[in-house]
């Protein structure tokens, strides 16, 4: 039974390695198509650049605040906590702070790629 099952993964395994070369050789050769019309004055041009600019506004703002209070609800774990959870919540707090300058910069960064489209 073992044999069949390691048999049924390994051709499973080939058989997604293929597919996936496959379709990275067809991205990879596609062809650019230009469109005949202007689309940088057409509503959806402009709304989606409005979009992300939203977008990326609220993430700055949203961001710093829920990761604040999740560091205050770890912090408050974390005190009523023994010595073996208090290293988990620790992992927790640090997680909490990467994750808010990520969103940050990201947010921040996706601000300057769109700003260069204006």
């Amino acid at each position: 039974m073992k044999k069949k099952w390691k048999r049924a993964m390994s051709s499973f395994r080939a058989v997604g390695a293929s597919v996936l070369t496959a379709l990275f050789v067809a991205l990879a050769r596609g062809s650019t198509v230009y469109a005949t019309t202007k689309i940088e004055g057409s509503k959806l041009a402009t709304g989606t650049q409005k979009l992300i600019a939203d977008a990326t506004t609220w993430l700055m703002v949203l961001a710093p605040v829920v990761a604040g209070l999740l560091i205050i609800y770890f912090c408050i774990r974390r005190s009523a906590a023994d010595e073996m959870d208090q290293k988990k919540w620790n992992s927790r707090i640090i997680a909490a702070i990467v994750s808010c300058i990520g969103a940050v910069l990201g947010s921040a960064t996706l601000g300057v790629i769109v700003g260069y489209y204006k």
